[in-house]
């Protein structure tokens, strides 16, 4: 055996294009990947927060909590928690529908149907956030 040996070549299937840009098979998912586990990694602390904070305002009067969340940290926390997490769920329902509903229109409908929801929830969890911070 000489001391030049070649190393074995991994044969990769993919078009010049898709190697330019650093995509797989399904041209996309590295960015929905990447965005799954940020907004993952930000929940943490902000689902901590959260937790404490609901178990210091249990059992106050309406009026102190909404005292609370008029705090421009508190409610600003809040508003990330709100938004962050209905990211965060539309992001998982997506990959969990587009892997199992097989018909595209089936699929495609369901994805347009379940965005619509969640941005509604979304924008109602906002909405009541910011009333209690604003109005009390």
């Amino acid at each position: 055996m000489s001391g030049t040996a070649k190393a074995p070549t991994v044969r990769v299937m993919r078009s010049q294009l898709g190697r330019v840009r650093g995509l797989g098979a399904a041209k996309s998912g590295t960015g929905h990947w990447w965005a799954e586990r940020v907004t993952s990694v930000a929940l943490v602390p902000l689902t901590l927060w959260f937790v404490y904070a609901c178990l210091h305002l249990a059992g106050m009067p309406r009026a102190d909590v909404a005292h609370w969340a008029a705090n421009p940290i508190n409610a600003a926390l809040l508003l990330a928690l709100v938004l962050v997490t209905f990211h965060h769920m539309q992001l998982g329902l997506q990959v969990v529908m587009e892997d199992y509903i097989h018909t595209e229109k089936t699929r495609m409908l369901a994805l347009v149907l379940m965005k619509g929801v969640v941005w509604l929830l979304g924008l109602m969890a906002v909405m009541a956030a910011l009333k209690l911070a604003f109005t009390g």
